[in-house]
């Protein structure tokens, strides 16, 4: 009986994953100096999802009506993002260029002013659905709220009080995240799903963290690792597998990508420097194409 049960609440629990791991949402928010703004869209579920039926909508200073959108175009596939990045490229009287390091690492570029890439720390904004009615399958902020100069970590979560989180951050969604917010928050707390990070601090875009099953199982017996020395004292990882090694993704214990390796020619050997890593403990985790992945932990020190 009891192993009955047991078995019965694991199918619960990825009956429930499932359902929650079924639609797009945003899983990473830039808001930087001048016009340096992103915003990165993930796929959780199994399937690839064609963007044309979706919208990025801005709902600026307080307003509860939408103030501007963008059409998405192109396919997620599953476990992969998508980033959008503030198109202007020509500076202009108070409103510099976005700068071209991070609009190289866009999929698709914002349009001209006004549009969502616009964005001040201050502003709602969705991810929106659109079919026979539009759907707001999920917000980033609380809609027809002005909170001042943005959002706080610090009740009521405006500018009266608290830390600044909206501006001048890149905020990544937590790990732990499976879904949107689908119906407009009371109060929005960021920190209750995202990670903030520095103003300027883009590394992790393109790429994103999710408990959700993605359909690219982690080997189990199939591929060797070995990841040494560990602890790190000297600021080198040598990483050695039997597979080709595609990526790799450095997490900390909050479950936010610190960084992003991309490894040419698909080698079996690499090397991470860890050297400007804060000292602690970290996830590494070796991506072997599509085929599947590996885990591990590392302590730098």
């Amino acid at each position: 009986m009891q192993k009955l049960m047991i078995t019965i609440g694991l199918m619960c629990a990825c009956i429930f994953a499932n359902a929650q791991c079924s639609e797009l949402f945003i899983s990473e928010y830039v808001e930087g100096a001048g016009n340096n703004k992103a915003m990165e869209i993930y796929n959780p579920s199994l399937n690839p999802i064609n963007l044309s039926a979706y919208r990025i909508v801005r709902y600026s200073n307080g307003s509860s009506v939408p103030s501007d959108s963008f059409q998405l175009s192109g396919t997620i596939n599953p476990g992969q993002a998508w980033v959008v990045v503030n198109g202007q490229t020509v500076n202009q009287q108070n409103s510099p260029a976005c700068d071209t390091a991070l609009q190289a690492l866009a999929n698709q570029l914002g349009g001209a002013y006004p549009d969502p890439m616009y964005m001040n720390g201050d502003d709602a904004v969705c991810l929106v659905k659109v079919g026979t009615t539009r759907v707001i399958i999920d917000i980033f902020g609380k809609i027809g709220e002005d909170p001042g100069t943005c959002w706080t970590d610090v009740f009521p979560y405006t500018d009266i009080a608290g830390a600044y989180w909206t501006k001048d951050h890149t905020m990544q969604r937590k790990a732990t995240v499976m879904q949107g917010v689908m119906v407009n928050p009371s109060a929005f707390n960021p920190t209750l799903e995202y990670d903030s990070l520095p103003e300027g601090t883009w590394t992790g875009l393109g790429t994103h963290t999710c408990n959700c099953p993605t359909g690219i199982n982690e080997f189990a017996t199939n591929v060797q690792l070995s990841i040494f020395p560990n602890p790190s004292a000297n600021g080198m990882v040598y990483i050695n597998a039997s597979a080709s090694i595609t990526q790799i993704q450095i997490i900390n214990t909050l479950g936010a990508i610190v960084d992003v390796i991309t490894v040419a020619n698909q080698t079996k050997n690499t090397i991470v420097n860890t050297s400007a890593y804060t000292k602690g403990l970290y996830t590494i985790k070796v991506i072997f194409g599509t085929s599947g992945f590996l885990t591990n932990k590392i302590t730098v020190q």
